[in-house]
């Protein structure tokens, strides 16, 4: 998320309907075994597809696997 959200820099993150993500939401989601926070780069019925900041695109994740969402990026 380098240039939205630096590493190691904090963040809150609140509760999130899956449903409700879209597009240019930064979302917690369960990716591989382990979870990461991501841009959602196009959102359809069941998926997300999610990459970074740069454009890079790591696939298709189901809504449900997104944990949560960001609410606040703090200042570093």
């Amino acid at each position: 998320m380098r240039g939205r959200i630096e590493d190691g820099q904090r963040v809150t993150l609140g509760p999130v309907d899956p449903a409700t993500v879209q597009a240019g939401d930064v979302v917690l989601v369960r990716w591989k075994g382990g979870v990461l926070l991501h841009l959602v780069k196009e959102a359809t019925g069941d998926r997300v597809l999610i990459g970074n900041n740069l454009g890079r695109v790591n696939g298709w994740a189901r809504r449900q696997d997104v944990v949560a969402r960001v609410v606040q990026v703090h200042p570093r």
